[in-house]
């Protein structure tokens, strides 16, 4: 497998890259002004390069002319610009859209064409990620900074949805309308974006959360305008953020496709109960300093820590970001990418750890006797292996081939595997029977190819009570769990 790095975050000594994303449509007397504004970012300590990305959204005024005119007086600026335009408007969500598809910068942040919203708090905004490792920073007009006394009506409104959105995503925002939502751009890139208008906000808000983000917010300041004097959003952008809080509150949509099943496994991890019945079926096996194989975006890393040491990994870029996230209030946690098959990935962790956990992924690679031996090494003399792998071959279908499994284990066959390398086989634990017959009807009779999310809201659901009575169920497995000793000194690996 080809060796895929996080996203690179830069020390918080070292320089960001900044995009500021501009949606402009019919803001032909003040998207100059603007855009002019954003002249003072290149004087920030913090950024090393700033990148201005305008999308006219078919405006139907002078806005074109407008902006040709200043992209024309830009080529001497100290910033990078770059004008697009669509042909049809599309809203916004869609303009952000358009803009975040060209960003490079480490941080990219929305910003208006109007002048509501003034640039010099983007100075405050980035300096939060340099200083306190953030994912996202919202600026919010209501934590005491100067705004401008205008619209009380809105200002109820605006508080009854992020009160709305605060209840959906658990998180405890003061202004989730807000403009100025700055997004570390690899993250950003990775949530599939779906609103083409101002339910973009509560889209983004909902879907950061989701994915665990560290969210901040910084005061800014607000010089709010008439409808007379061209604002735009209405009771109707009300009406549709509510259902947009709605729908994204029921909706598991928060990654984009990618190789690594991301969404499908993102899903499977929101049966929380069930995360934590296996980190309790393995936690008495399990030492003070533990190497976590395929650690995803921490659900059995967060059960299983506080350790002396303990080093969660992974090989998927957006789950790695996530667990670097985890470790910023945790130091003894650290983060790494280490895959499975590649000694390579081995060397710097040889002899380190008296536990090493590797749940569920055994079966996603070709030569399961190599990766145990890369098991092998990273354990001191005397230390354990826990694994856990889908039993039962019989049952391999379509949910296997959709989850990139190669194979499925049964006991006998994970405890020879185990011995070849040099293994003594502890305990083999059998685990979840619950789960063999419905894997079955989804894989086997059904050939599905991905859970339904009522499915696994009805797991976590009746997780406890699957917990009481799984073993007494007349039914194989749908895992087993091999608890494995690397002898003590003396005793080396076999090589084939």
């Amino acid at each position: 497998m080809k060796k895929t790095s996080p996203p690179r975050r830069p020390e918080p000594t070292e320089k960001l890259t900044l995009s500021v994303l501009v949606p402009v449509y019919n803001e032909e007397h003040l998207v100059a002004a603007s855009l002019r504004r954003l002249e003072l970012l290149a004087a920030s300590p913090h950024l090393s390069r700033v990148e201005v990305i305008v999308v006219d959204d078919a405006s139907r005024d002078r806005t074109p002319e407008v902006l040709a005119a200043f992209e024309r007086e830009a080529k001497d600026s100290k910033l990078h610009w770059i004008f697009l335009r669509h042909e049809r408007n599309g809203g916004k969500g869609k303009a952000v859209q358009t803009a975040l598809a060209r960003a490079q910068g480490d941080v990219s942040v929305i910003h208006d064409a109007d002048l509501e919203y003034h640039p010099k708090d983007l100075l405050r905004i980035v300096a939060v990620f340099a200083e306190e490792e953030a994912d996202a920073v919202f600026g919010s007009r209501f934590t005491g900074e100067v705004r401008r006394a205008l619209l009380f009506r809105h200002q109820i409104a605006n508080k009854a949805l992020t009160l709305a959105c605060n209840l959906v995503s658990d998180l405890n925002l003061t202004d989730m309308e807000t403009c100025y939502k700055a997004v570390r751009t690899p993250l950003l890139k990775s949530i599939p974006l779906v609103s083409n208008d101002f339910r973009i906000e509560p889209e983004l808000t909902i879907k950061l959360a989701k994915r665990g983000a560290r969210v901040f917010e910084v005061p800014i300041s607000y010089a709010g305008r008439t409808y007379q004097e061209g604002k735009k959003i209405g009771w109707r952008d009300g009406v549709r953020a509510l259902a947009a809080i709605a729908r994204f509150g029921l909706s598991d949509e928060i990654y984009t496709a990618d190789r690594y099943g991301s969404q499908t496994l993102s899903r499977l991890s929101r049966a929380e109960r069930f995360n934590e019945w296996m980190a309790d079926t393995i936690r008495p096996y399990c030492g003070e300093r533990v190497l976590e194989i395929g650690s995803g975006v921490g659900n059995l890393t967060r059960r299983l820590v506080p350790r002396k040491s303990y080093v969660a990994s992974d090989v998927n870029p957006h789950y790695l970001a996530a667990l670097q996230s985890l470790t910023a209030t945790r130091p003894y946690l650290e983060a790494v990418h280490c895959d499975l098959t590649d000694p390579r990935s081995f060397q710097p962790l040889a002899g380190r750890f008296d536990t090493v956990i590797c749940l569920n992924v055994l079966e996603h690679v070709k030569d399961d006797r190599g990766a145990l031996e890369n098991l092998w090494s990273a354990l001191a003399p005397g230390g354990r292996a826990v694994l856990l792998v889908p039993n039962g071959q019989w049952n391999f279908g379509t949910l296997d081939e959709a989850l990139g499994h190669e194979r499925r284990y049964s006991p006998e066959a994970l405890g020879a595997l185990a011995r070849e390398v040099g293994f003594e086989v502890e305990k083999l634990l059998v685990f979840n029977r619950i789960g063999s017959p419905a894997w079955f009807l989804n894989g086997r009779l059904l050939r599905r190819r991905h859970f339904g999310l009522v499915q696994v809201w009805a797991l976590n659901a009746l997780t406890p009570l699957f917990r009481q009575i799984d073993a007494r169920l007349p039914f194989p497995p749908l895992s087993v769990i091999g608890v494995l000793r690397r002898p003590a000194k003396g005793t080396h690996l076999r090589v084939a």
